[in-house]
């Protein structure tokens, strides 16, 4: 045959082969491992968590107020990585902390001051981290110098707004030092520069200033105010064992001036963490880029905190998600490490789908062909039995009206194996038991 030829007809040839296969015994020997195949794939699409969404919504404070620039940091931040993040305001973290909690308010993070959850669940709430100190300071009208929140007992005091995180933890330390509203102390809902104002002119006894409304020029104005002093908390160490969401902090002497060394000493203060709260939903990619942004943000330097400090997973009020303890433990992903945000959470997800699949595979493959194979010759071992059967009863010499009987069903075993549909693989055994069937078939004719 010329070359042209062969070519002509080399397309038969995988034709053929084709036409061999039993595809009856194929779809059986296969189905076990296409169901499980199906099962893992939904298992998968139902457990794995969907591509992270392209828009969260970050609840933050007051117009500009410390968590409401700080969110717009978050923004710039995330627009990078291909994420819009929606900023909704409020009056402060105990609101954060209300919608947080509330399933019918459309929000995924916030920031949350701490000492402000006491009669609010919390179970469905996480922690990414704690991003930052609000040190608490307390101004005071006096000649003498104080040192504890007790010697305020029947003074007039300016406490924050009502719903703001100054105002809980007011009320909190107040009490805890036997001064609670209704008492001889005259609680005033007064902050910011309204408080300091009060205090200068002599119409308040001491401000509780934290956040915005102890902003840096509010400070330095009280700091430089004949007959205003700053109150240096000697018990500082017994309320951050009390208060574990409390940190102590110092304010180093001369910070305001060095030349007029303001303040003349070091100041020991208290203030609670805040924290980047979310609820337990957020999606794993979401996590990891929000404390990585947490850390572009918060990991510099300040008055009160080294580089590095922020932000970090020290459980306070709230539990620390699972996927943010992974994240500080050992990082990003491979993907998120070495790809854009959006192209590795496709991989990532990719990934999930094809590993338990290749797994099942690769051994699931070699095992069909065996499957396979054990299915057609067992057909063959079946026509096998029923003729061994058939043999030893007709060598126990049958009745003559049993003879007939006996080839008729000898005449049933190979119209059997007539109508078998036997791939070619297998001609061989198939022609051997038609051999063998004529060879039961001759020794009973001579008996």
């Amino acid at each position: 045959m010329t070359k042209k030829k062969k070519m002509k007809f080399a397309w038969i040839r995988p034709l053929a082969r084709f036409s061999e296969i039993s595809f009856r015994d194929l779809a059986i020997s296969a189905g076990p491992l296409v169901l499980i195949t199906a099962i893992v794939i939904a298992a998968a699409y139902w457990y794995v968590r969907p591509a992270p969404p392209d828009t969260i919504t970050i609840i933050s404070g007051p117009p500009d107020s410390v968590f409401q620039r700080t969110a717009e940091k978050y923004r710039k931040i995330l627009a990078r990585n291909r994420v819009n993040l929606r900023i909704l305001p409020s009056e402060g973290s105990l609101e954060n902390l209300k919608k947080l909690n509330d399933p019918a308010v459309r929000v995924d993070v916030g920031f949350v001051q701490g000492g402000v959850s006491a009669g609010v669940p919390v179970e469905k709430l996480v922690s990414l981290g704690s991003v930052f100190n609000e040190p608490l300071v307390i101004f005071y009208r006096s000649g003498t110098p104080m040192n504890r929140i007790s010697g305020f007992d029947g003074k007039r005091l300016a406490i924050g707004k009502e719903g703001s995180g100054t105002h809980v933890l007011a009320l909190i330390l107040l009490k805890a030092n036997g001064i609670e509203p209704g008492g001889a102390s005259t609680l005033l809902t007064l902050s910011g520069e309204d408080a300091a104002k009060a205090l200068i002119e002599g119409n308040i006894d001491a401000a509780f200033l934290m956040g915005d409304s102890a902003a840096p020029p509010i400070m330095r104005k009280l700091m430089r105010t004949a007959g205003i002093r700053l109150l240096d908390i000697a018990q500082a160490d017994a309320y951050i064992r009390r208060f574990p969401y409390l940190n102590k902090l110092d304010l180093p002497m001369g910070v305001f001036d060095f030349d007029k060394n303001i303040p003349s000493k070091d100041i020991h203060l208290i203030g609670p963490v805040v924290e980047l709260v979310a609820r337990d939903t957020l999606h794993p990619a979401l996590s990891d880029l929000l404390i990585e942004t947490a850390r572009e943000v918060h990991g510099g330097a300040t008055l009160l905190q080294r580089t590095g400090e922020f932000p970090v997973p020290i459980e306070h009020e709230f539990r620390i998600s699972e996927d943010a303890r992974r994240f500080y433990t050992s990082g990003k992903g491979f993907f998120y490490r070495n790809l854009p945000f959006w192209m590795a959470s496709l991989a990532d997800r990719t990934l999930v789908f094809l590993v338990p699949l290749i797994i099942l595979l690769i051994p699931g493959m070699k095992m069909v062909p065996k499957f396979y194979t054990w299915r057609v010759r067992s057909r063959i071992y079946r026509v096998y039995g029923k003729l061994i059967a058939l043999e030893r009863s007709m060598l126990s010499t049958p009745a003559p009206e049993e003879r007939e009987e006996k080839l008729k069903q000898l005449d049933d075993i190979e119209t059997e194996v007539n109508n078998m549909k036997m791939p070619l693989a297998f001609a061989d055994q198939f022609y051997v038991l038609r051999d063998h069937i004529g060879f039961v078939r001759g020794r009973y004719s001579n008996t």
